[in-house]
């Protein structure tokens, strides 16, 4: 009888070098036509250039009045009203004046607009409290976007401001990075779905319901595999239909070393394992394949770790799958609430709140940091970076986070 193996076959990466590995078999999908008018959440495949400039005509950049300035702070006659939705076309000639409204075409004649306040105007006859200056108060030709001025550039994450944009130069179809689709599948016969009633040792299924959720908020669409039990054959095919209808799978559960877990030796044989460990904390048995040219995830099973190893790992992935210039999550440099102790093998990665104090970034603690505390999860909006060593981080240190979610304000 052959001894059972009790050491991985997969050397530990570090951090660094895992993140490498994934970011060279990461590439954009393919462009995509798409409206720019619900383009929120998109990024650009090509650069957007002005075709004309804005504003195409001098206009005015207040409501008031449009008069010569060489006039001086001579009475004028007011000779109409101009809106900028208006038809009336009037030419000023010395001494003479137009009442006008915001963004309304300066009228042939005038090269100044004074502002409301600073007039008094009775009986069709406008004074005035001071002399203005030629363009004074006018919004000249390209002020805004020049003709052939590049507006925004390939690789841009498109929000609200760049949707208002896009529109503001007419532009209402662009070419984007095609979202990818990401298939995530749950693995053992412990796991159940939610809504069941779990038997002895059984565990209700939260890490694909997780992880469903944060590919969405990455951006891509969510595909369902439900759960494989722990048989070779009904995994293999679990893993071959997810490929079949994604360009990412991810995996939960069964990346470790007991005798059930089968992600490992399936991958190898349908792809390449990249790698199968990282000197990581939570989520050593974190692992990366290729099969057919897409990208394999396997997470582990404890819900901490997989949601864990998702943001460090598999997040930047899809959002560089999607164009994105700047995929990564931004990274901060924070003050301890309380002290922390660092584990002497590995980098931890511990959940934290982070929030404004007295004009500096201050990170809290969730408390026990668990792999199987989901608890520690909740409130966190940021990862704290804890380099592995024997010492304590004392209150009042700084260390670097990852932040994840919106910043607080505590007192």
């Amino acid at each position: 009888m052959q001894p059972m193996r009790r050491e991985s076959a997969y050397p530990m990466v570090p951090i660094a070098e895992a993140q490498r590995i994934i970011a060279e078999y990461t590439l954009p999908l393919e462009p995509e036509p798409i409206s720019s008018l619900a383009a929120d959440g998109r990024v650009l495949a090509e650069d957007v250039y002005a075709a004309e400039s804005l504003p195409d005509v001098p206009k005015a950049a207040v409501d008031g009045y449009a008069l010569r300035s060489d006039d001086g702070t001579g009475e004028r006659r007011v000779l109409a009203e101009l809106t900028a939705g208006g038809q009336q076309r009037v030419t000023l000639g010395a001494g003479m004046a137009v009442r006008i409204m915001t963004g309304t075409p300066i009228p042939p004649g005038a090269d100044a607009v004074i502002m409301v306040e600073q007039t008094e105007e009775q009986n069709g006859v406008l004074k005035i409290q001071r002399a203005v200056d030629a363009g004074a108060n006018i919004h000249t030709v390209g002020q805004d976007i020049a003709r052939g001025e590049l507006v925004l550039a390939r690789g841009t994450l498109l929000g609200p401001a760049e949707v208002g944009l896009l529109a503001t130069i007419g532009r209402v179809a662009i070419s984007a990075y095609r979202r990818p689709v990401v298939a995530v599948l749950a693995t053992g016969d412990e796991v159940y779905e939610p809504d069941a009633l779990p038997g002895e040792g059984g565990i209700r299924d939260s890490n694909r319901y997780t992880l469903l959720a944060a590919v969405r908020e990455a951006g891509c669409e969510a595909v369902s595999l439900g759960i494989a039990r722990d048989d070779r054959d009904v995994q293999r095919a679990a893993i071959l239909a997810g490929l079949a209808r994604a360009d990412v799978l991810l995996t939960s559960g069964g990346v470790s070393m007991g005798t059930r877990d089968l992600i490992k030796p399936l991958l190898a044989e349908l792809g390449t394992v990249h790698f199968g460990r990282i000197a990581f904390r939570p989520g050593k048995p974190t692992t990366f394949a290729t099969v057919g040219g897409k990208l394999v995830f396997g997470l582990p099973g404890y819900p901490v770790s997989s949601l864990v190893s998702f943001e460090v790992f598999v997040r930047p992935a899809l959002r560089r799958m999607q164009g994105d210039a700047q995929p990564e999550r931004p990274r901060v440099r924070v003050r301890l609430e309380q002290s922390i102790r660092a584990t002497p093998e590995r980098p931890e990665y511990q959940r934290a709140t982070v929030f404004w104090r007295d004009g500096g970034l201050v990170a809290r603690s969730t408390g026990a940091q668990g792999s199987s505390r989901l608890l520690s999860l909740r409130g966190a909006n940021a990862l704290l970076i804890v380099p592995a060593g024997e010492h304590m981080h004392t209150a009042g240190q700084e260390l670097e986070a990852l932040l994840t979610g919106p910043l607080g304000i505590k007192s």
